[in-house]
């Protein structure tokens, strides 16, 4: 599982005064770097070997402004040239949000997906792990 800590800022806020909901999908994708470091070890968008197919978010509990906030990411799937990202966004230990998203390994100039082998495949297995219980 990778983890990072996003501290809200004053412009995430809406006029409700909680975090606005368009911020999840961005942090979300700001905290899969760490995975698709795997993939791409230095993000070079010209050597990208992945396509986004789903994305979900699951808003549970307002985030608040003021208050760090987790995101934890895994995988909670992993198949042939596809797997599917989990995250999850805390905040003071309780789960306020759930999202997926299905990845694919893909080859940009054959358009076509790639089966997910050898050492990538090993490395990706060592962040899959099953949903929390209070998911």
């Amino acid at each position: 599982m990778f983890t990072r800590t996003i501290e809200p800022a004053f412009y995430d806020t809406d006029a409700l005064g909680h975090v606005n909901n368009t911020r999840l999908p961005a942090w979300f994708e700001l905290a899969r770097n760490d995975l698709f470091r795997l993939f791409t070890p230095d993000l070079d968008p010209r050597k990208w070997r992945l396509i986004m197919a789903r994305m979900e978010v699951d808003y549970r509990a307002e985030l608040q402004y003021g208050r760090d906030i987790e995101i934890r990411t895994y995988l909670s799937r992993l198949g042939n040239s596809s797997f599917t990202v989990s995250q999850e966004a805390r905040q003071d230990g309780q789960l306020t949000n759930l999202g997926h998203v299905v990845m694919v390994h893909f080859d940009h100039q054959a358009k076509k997906a790639v089966p997910i082998e050898g050492e990538l495949r090993e490395a990706l297995k060592a962040h899959l792990q099953a949903e929390p219980a209070d998911a």
